[in-house]
C-alpha cells in the first residue's frame, strides 16, 4: 500500500533524539532555545522573535491569548482544521466563519472586510498561499501550519500578519517528533508575552499561566526536520510537477496570474474532478491510499451556507506527496490514475 502520508525522518533525526535522551536532559531547554533560533534565521527574523510550543492548536491559542481574544469577535473560514475552531473556544472567543473563494481553497479577503471582526485568523491552505498586503490595521494570525516555506513576494508567509503560527504534526512539511507547534512575529512585545505565559512553574507572581511547552526531545527532531526543509519543498515541487505533467486532470493550484508574486510549497498534490468517490475507491483496490483533502462534513457550521467550500469538498481529492514517495510509487499512482473515467 502507497499512503496518503508518511514521515520523512533519518538517521540524523535518530542521532539528535539518542543524544538528547543520553543526556538526560529532556524537557524544554537548549534544544528547544536552539531550534527557535534557528528558525528566526530560517524566517529572516532577529534573534528571539519564535517561540516553540506544544502543538499547532497551542500556538493558535496562545497567540489569540497575545491579542487579547477572549470575548472578542474572531473570524476564519469555513474550510479549515477544527483546531481553529477549539482554540476559539478555549479563549472565548465569538467565531465568524466565511466562505473561501470560488477560485482558491483560501478564505474570501473580500467576505472578510465586511465581518467586522476584531481578529482574522487567514490559513494558507494546502500550502497555498493568500496575499495580505491590502489587509491593513487589521490584527491577523497567519496559520502556516500547511505551508512552511511558501513566500508573497519574496518574504516567507507568518511575517505578513501579526502573528504566524505554525505546526509540526508528523504529516506536516517537517515534523518535530509527531507534535509540535511555533510562534512568529515581528514584535518582540507579543513574543516576550507569549514566552512568560509558557514559563508557567517557579513564578514569584500569581499570574495565570498554563504548560504549552515543547520538549527538547522535539526539538531535537525538529532542528534536524528545518535542516531538511530546502530538500523537502524541492522534492515536492518535483512530485507536483510529475503529476500536473503526466496526469490527465486539473490540479489545484494558484492563480497564474499571480505566478510573479506566489510562490506555494506543494503540501497537497489535489485534482478536481467529478467523480472523488470513484477515484478513490479505485485507486485503493489498487494500493494507493488517496483522500477527499477536506470533506463536506467538516465544513464549519452549515456548509449550505458555503456554497465554495462545499463545491470543492465534493470536486477534489488528495494524492499522495511527501518527500519519501519513490518516483516509482509516482509512477504506479499514475498509470493507475490515468486508467480512471
Amino acid at each position: 500500500m502507497i499512503p496518503h502520508n508518511r514521515p520523512t525522518l533519518g538517521s540524523e533525526e535518530e542521532q539528535a533524539a539518542l543524544k538528547v535522551i543520553r543526556s538526560g536532559f529532556l524537557s524544554q531547554g537548549p534544544e528547544v532555545e536552539s531550534f527557535e533560533n534557528e528558525f528566526c534565521n530560517f524566517m529572516g527574523l532577529p534573534i528571539g522573535h519564535a517561540v516553540a510550543v506544544s502543538n499547532g492548536t497551542a500556538a493558535l491559542f496562545l497567540s489569540l491569548w497575545a491579542l487579547n481574544a477572549q470575548n472578542k469577535q474572531i473570524v476564519f473560514p469555513g474550510y479549515v482544521c477544527a483546531a481553529l475552531r477549539h482554540a476559539v473556544n478555549m479563549i472565548n472567543g465569538h467565531e465568524k466563519l466565511v466562505d473561501i473563494d470560488s477560485h482558491s481553497p483560501n478564505m474570501s479577503l473580500d467576505k472578510l472586510k465586511n465581518t467586522n471582526s476584531d481578529i482574522a485568523i487567514i490559513p494558507h491552505m494546502y500550502g497555498i498561499p493568500i496575499d495580505l498586503t491590502d489587509m491593513k490595521n487589521e490584527k491577523i494570525i497567519e496559520d502556516c501550519a500547511q505551508a512552511l516555506g511558501a513566500k508573497i513576494k519574496g518574504e516567507k508567509v507568518g511575517l505578513q500578519g501579526t502573528l504566524g503560527i505554525f505546526s509540526f504534526y508528523a504529516t506536516k512539511m517537517i515534523t518535530s517528533g509527531g507534535e509540535g507547534g511555533m510562534i512568529v512575529s515581528k514584535d518582540k512585545n507579543l513574543i516576550n508575552s507569549i514566552k512568560d505565559y509558557r514559563k508557567f512553574d517557579f513564578r514569584h507572581d500569581d499570574k495565570k499561566r498554563f504548560n504549552f511547552q515543547m520538549t527538547d526531545l522535539q526539538a531535537s527532531i525538529g532542528r534536524e526536520q528545518l535542516k531538511k526543509l530546502p530538500y523537502f519543498i524541492q522534492r515536492r515541487e518535483e512530485i507536483f510537477n510529475k503529476y500536473k505533467n503526466s496526469c490527465s486532470y486539473e490540479f489545484l493550484d494558484i492563480d497564474p496570474k499571480h505566478s510573479d508574486t506566489i510562490q506555494p510549497v506543494r503540501y497537497r498534490a489535489i485534482i478536481k474532478t467529478k467523480i472523488p468517490k470513484k477515484i478513490i475507491s479505485t485507486l485503493e483496490s489498487k494500493g494507493v491510499h488517496t483522500i477527499i483533502p477536506t470533506e463536506d462534513w467538516e465544513i464549519l457550521g452549515d456548509n449550505k451556507l458555503f456554497p465554495n467550500s462545499l463545491k470543492l469538498a465534493h470536486e477534489t481529492v488528495s494524492l499522495p506527496i511527501y518527500p519519501s514517495l519513490t518516483d516509482e510509487e509516482i509512477e504506479i499512482i499514475v498509470t493507475e490514475l490515468n486508467k480512471i473515467s
